[in-house]
């Protein structure tokens, strides 16, 4: 099968599901996503016992996608550069110390921790697993997912300060995260025995700060281009050209392409470069289409994590591990945001009951199952994948629907723990 015929069916099933939420459910995306697709994949299944001959065909189709290409190299530029335009880049500027501590010390915390709890329990379920990739599986669930966080904060109309402390986490621990996930990758690979530490470090360093760096030159790079002519099209063009060629770039410098295109994205996003560079038709042009990419490529992630489903191996003591795995995620990402909670509360007042609020709002989703899909085969990939899809789906669904109400009882205890005045 042809890229342009999976293509075709990816996006016809796609459109599909994106109707069908937006016509019956009713649902934010991500959320209404997530569920039509474990129905699809649940109904193809039945289908798959009396037909086995189309679920054969559906197996071919995903066995065809190479997940770490189109994923890692193509996707998940496109959706964090879309994500980091439509950011408050003002109100990021404010809180930059506390998101930019979020997303790097918060993750490696909670990737340890996550890594070393998945190991001691999955080993005693029963189901070995080296430490490695316990670690490797940490990596790959800590990160929040901006995504799926954007829609649901927003209808959870929760404190702005929190927010945007949670949506700029989410952007920049995704960069993060992915550069952890493939640092360890990299061991895993080469085995522990050949472990170096400070070359480690330093690869770390170069791929993290220098995604930075480069998403700041992409960016200015792009301003100029956009601020020297005043055609919408082209200037659509030339973002389009900013994330497609500032990822290739990125690749082949050996740093961090989510981390440029989130730069580059908050750098275009800005109120200056708007004013400066863009006519009142370019930005919303600009605007219309980055959202547009952005759902187009939810969708069909989403279809594709459904259908990847097909070619699992479900077992009970893998589905028990998920629901354990749940349980580690939350505990983990609560241990990790507390201290640093405590640390930035004394310059930034946060509301009551923040660390409840980050911990239940810091939904995994895509980019999750995306790391996990990209692992190449080796006896564990089926285990973590599942656990994670297991994650991914309590996160979406359980978290995503009860974020608000979460939020809404959080602030009925604030009123009331307010004595009255009389």
């Amino acid at each position: 099968m042809n890229y342009f015929e999976i293509a075709s069916i990816l996006v016809s099933l796609s459109a599909i599901f994106g109707y069908i939420n937006e016509k019956y459910l009713k649902l934010p995306t991500t959320i209404g996503l997530m569920l039509i697709s474990i129905i699809f994949t649940l109904f193809t299944i039945i289908i798959g016992y009396v037909f086995p001959e189309v679920l054969a065909h559906q197996k071919e189709l995903i066995s065809s996608i190479d997940f770490s290409e189109v994923l890692l190299d193509m996707m998940l530029s496109f959706m964090l550069f879309a994500g980091a335009l439509h950011t408050n880049v003002q109100r990021l500027k404010e809180l930059a110390r506390p998101v930019l501590g979020f997303a790097v010390v918060s993750t490696l915390i909670s990737t340890f921790l996550v890594g070393s709890l998945m190991y001691f329990i999955l080993n005693l379920l029963g189901l070995h697993i080296s430490f490695i990739y316990a670690l490797l599986f940490g990596a790959l669930i800590s990160p929040t997912d901006p995504i799926a966080v954007l829609g649901i904060l927003k209808k959870a109309k929760i404190d702005k300060k929190v927010e945007t402390v949670i949506v700029g986490e989410s952007l920049f621990n995704d960069g993060v995260g992915v550069v952890i996930f493939l640092t360890i990758l990299g061991i895993a690979k080469k085995g522990m025995e050949n472990f170096d530490m400070i070359h480690i470090l330093e690869l770390f360093s170069i791929e993290v700060f220098g995604g930075i760096i480069l998403g700041l030159v992409i960016g200015w790079v792009t301003y100029q281009m956009m601020k020297a002519i005043d055609s919408f099209d082209v200037e659509v063009l030339v973002t389009l050209a900013t994330v497609m060629g500032g990822t290739l770039l990125a690749h082949k410098l050996h740093v961090s392409a989510p981390l440029a295109m989130v730069t580059a994205g908050l750098m275009i996003g800005t109120d200056r470069v708007r004013q400066n560079a863009m006519s009142e038709i370019t930005e919303a042009y600009v605007d219309k289409f980055w959202e547009l990419i952005d759902v187009i490529l939810n969708i069909v992630l989403f279809v594709m994590i459904g259908m990847e489903l097909l070619i699992i191996e479900f077992k009970p003591e893998y589905l028990a591990a998920g629901i354990i795995g749940i349980l580690i995620v939350l505990f983990s990402r609560y241990l990790a945001l507390k201290p640093l909670l405590k640390y930035f509360e004394r310059k930034i007042k946060f509301i009551p009951h923040t660390d409840y609020i980050m911990t239940w709002g810091g939904l995994r989703g895509g980019i999750s199952i995306a790391l996990a899909l990209s692992i190449p085969d080796n006896p564990y990939k089926e285990l973590i994948l599942l656990v994670t899809y297991v994650i991914v789906i309590f996160s979406i669904l359980v978290q995503g629907l009860s974020l608000e109400k979460l939020v809404k009882k959080l602030k009925n205890e604030k009123d009331e723990s307010i004595p009255d005045s009389q």
